[in-house]
């Protein structure tokens, strides 16, 4: 069996960012999300504290130690959550001052997936209060062109970015809302060409292009296209894959507030071998570690389902159920070794949505522990 590519998603909102200073005032992360949350019902573990501190992961001696310890644990690659609007990027430090600027950054690959969508003040959602738009999802032509020409220039061409058969591999988080910016099918593939040129001529053999695909959403917005199936085809995606259990698995109707962690798995590992018979193209399981997303809901508000980020906690979650999942995952990449093999965890340091691999005081990394034993015998 090949070397199976176990990435990691990172979540880089952890260090100052001059459009939060302005959102949200001056030195604002969502680490002050991780310090106010508290506890929503009898036994839910609230505020988690992380073993590191809240530590600010632009600084590259921070970055140098989440990717020693991830190397070390059988990680191989972090996929950044790339935020890139029509004005500019934003939340970028993880990646361009920490990552890039850590001396043993070859240690371990990286890849962007770009987090198109909206960007709403849900820090914290309040109750009978719509989250305010912040930063709209849908980029201009022109805007499209800027991110290729910064991300070919910027991060495809580094030796350490993660390749499918030498091509840099880049993500759409939002494929919907990509294609409701370009006006269409036809103008989305004629900006899918224009990156795929633009890479072609940084001396690059194209890009592997992946793609989020939902079960439960979206299905409105696909049909006006034809369906997903004629999306994905018609911009020649090359893998599809989620971002986490919740993709596949329709968190709003688990119980409240304790969601099951184990029918969340359950439920994905059927979506793989669903997708995997749906798709003419690798489909790349998610394992994810947990979900809860109370931290970004106002603290003095009661707790009650009103959808994200008011949403049942996934209960169960412990380091014996993430084993078992990626024994899973291990295995139905054994059963398909002639798809992508390639898995993705969800999530390096999503703290705010109760997924994280990094250590917190509780657990340590009794979480990193069962990823090396699993994926390094």
């Amino acid at each position: 069996m090949a070397q199976i590519e176990v990435a990691a998603y990172y979540f880089p909102s952890w260090h100052r960012d001059p459009r939060n200073d302005k959102w949200h005032g001056e030195g604002w992360t969502e680490w002050d999300l991780v310090q106010a949350a508290r506890p929503r019902f009898p036994g839910h573990r609230q505020p988690i504290t992380p073993a590191w501190g809240y530590a600010n992961e632009s600084d590259p001696k921070v970055m140098a130690k989440e990717i020693d310890l991830a190397a070390s644990h059988g990680i191989t690659a972090f996929l950044f959550d790339y935020y890139h609007y029509d004005d500019g990027q934003f939340l970028a430090g993880a990646l361009d001052r920490g990552f890039l600027g850590a001396p043993n950054n070859d240690r371990l690959k990286f890849a962007l997936m770009w987090a198109n969508h909206d960007w709403k003040n849900i820090f914290p959602a309040k109750l009978g209060i719509p989250a305010q738009m912040l930063a709209p999802g849908k980029v201009t032509k022109a805007g499209f062109e800027r991110i290729c020409d910064h991300i070919i220039a910027r991060y495809f061409a580094h030796p350490s970015y993660l390749r499918i058969n030498g091509c840099p591999y880049f993500s759409i988080f939002d494929l919907a809302t990509f294609v409701e910016s370009c006006g269409g099918l036809d103008g989305a593939r004629a900006a899918i060409e224009t990156l795929q040129f633009k890479t072609a001529c940084a001396n690059l053999p194209g890009v592997h292009l992946n793609a989020m695909v939902w079960l439960f959403s979206h299905a409105p917005r696909w049909a006006a296209w034809g369906g997903v199936e004629k999306v994905v085809a018609t911009l020649g995606i090359d893998s599809v894959a989620a971002y986490n259990w919740y993709d596949h698995y329709d968190l709003a109707k688990d119980t409240f507030p304790r969601g099951s962690y184990q029918k969340a798995a359950l439920a994905n590992f059927a979506a793989w071998e669903e997708q995997t018979k749906k798709w003419p193209i690798p489909y790349i399981p998610n394992v994810t570690m947990g979900w809860d997303s109370s931290p970004r809901c106002c603290g003095t508000d009661k707790y009650e389902m009103r959808g994200y980020p008011w949403l049942p906690i996934l209960d169960g979650n412990t380091p014996s159920a993430f084993r078992n999942a990626l024994e899973h995952a291990k295995a139905f990449l054994a059963k398909h070794p002639h798809g992508l093999q390639m898995l993705t965890l969800n999530a390096w340091n999503e703290w705010t949505e109760g997924a994280y691999l990094l250590p917190d005081t509780e657990h340590g990394t009794a979480y990193l522990e069962v990823i090396k034993r699993t994926f390094t015998r």
